[in-house]
């Protein structure tokens, strides 16, 4: 088992050896280049960041800026949208379905370090993932900590550290993030109201 396998395995260990600091680089080159380009070059952007997520849907937009640490790791599905300021610390597995809304200034971090200085400093480290189900909203300056699944229509509240799953189709918020209600028909919006 090399270092990448290791550190997606979930397994304590020192993360830093040339293999991992090869694939932070080629991570960090691409990001720089996606961060460069304009929002009207689309097909350029696209490109970069199928070549540096694991998987793809379609009609996605990911505004710039946008950083993570290895990109191979990121799945979306379709119709996906990141908006600024985006990242994920993705050490372990990010999996995001369709549908999913991601506000500005949001963190996704797999990665939890060592609490002791001496180990911490050593470059120890275990990595949990993260999953985000279909048509998941996520509220800007939220915060998706390791090992944590998001369910099914769960929509999280602005500013929230979600650090326990969050069960399917609840508005879910606060530090720590905790479910406030079901989402139930009486969420819908009139037509009414949008004429």
């Amino acid at each position: 088992m090399n270092d990448l396998e290791k550190m997606r395995s979930g397994r304590w260990l020192h993360a830093v050896t040339p293999e991992i600091g090869e694939a932070l680089r080629r991570a960090e080159e691409l990001c720089f280049r996606l961060n460069q380009l304009p929002p009207s070059h689309r097909e350029e952007r696209e490109a970069i960041i199928r070549r540096l997520f694991g998987r793809v849907g379609s009609d996605i937009t990911l505004h710039s800026p946008f950083h993570c640490d290895f990109g191979e790791q990121i799945t979306v599905g379709d119709h996906f949208v990141g908006n600024f300021n985006l990242t994920i610390l993705d050490e372990a597995p990010v999996r995001i379905g369709n549908h999913v809304y991601i506000g500005p200034n949001v963190g996704i971090y797999t990665v939890h370090h060592a609490l002791l200085a001496e180990q911490r400093n050593a470059g120890i480290m275990q990595s949990l993932p993260v999953e985000i189900h279909d048509n998941v909203w996520i509220g800007g300056h939220a915060v998706i900590m390791r090992g944590v699944t998001i369910g099914q229509g769960a929509v999280i509240g602005a500013g929230s550290v979600v650090t326990h799953d969050i069960p399917p189709q609840v508005v879910a918020a606060g530090n720590p993030c905790r479910v406030l209600r079901p989402i139930t028909e009486a969420d819908r919006i009139a037509q009414t109201e949008l004429d």
